[in-house]
């Protein structure tokens, strides 16, 4: 993985695990053993979902500048649309709990969303790639 993609994965998937860690305890104390199972799986739906759009993002950005911006807009709008999916086709089922499932689902969402944020204020990615200093045009 890229230097750029590393400084903008940790420092974004670390917090929303940790939320992830805590929503599993609370869920587990309000809602027993299935809020926990929600909880867990609300996590890794975020962190997955997200994970692999921020991969996809940074590739296109050193293979498509121009797309970037487009690509962004697509992806985020995808990621919404599966995850929407992904709750309707849940939204039934007897394996876990559906509210800490959900709840999770937006916390760590949340979080994942205003740690990428900062990390991309934090990083000091260049606009330009400098001139190799041995070269000559």
């Amino acid at each position: 993985m890229p230097s750029n993609d590393a400084r903008i994965l940790l420092p974004t998937a670390i917090p929303t695990v940790a939320v992830g860690v805590i929503a599993t305890v609370v869920s587990g104390v309000v809602a027993g053993g299935k809020g926990a199972i929600g909880a867990v799986v609300g996590t890794l739906v975020v962190v997955l979902f997200m994970g692999i759009g921020l991969v996809v993002l940074q590739r296109t950005a050193k293979k498509l500048p121009q797309l970037f911006q487009a690509m962004g807009l697509m992806l985020y709008t995808a990621q919404l649309l599966l995850l929407f999916i992904f709750l309707a086709l849940l939204k039934d089922t007897t394996l876990f709990d559906f509210k800490a499932f959900a709840f999770t689902l937006l916390a760590t969402t949340v979080v994942w969303v205003a740690a990428q944020a900062r990390a991309y204020m934090k990083a000091k990615i260049m606009y330009v790639e400098p001139e190799k200093s041995g070269s000559k045009s």
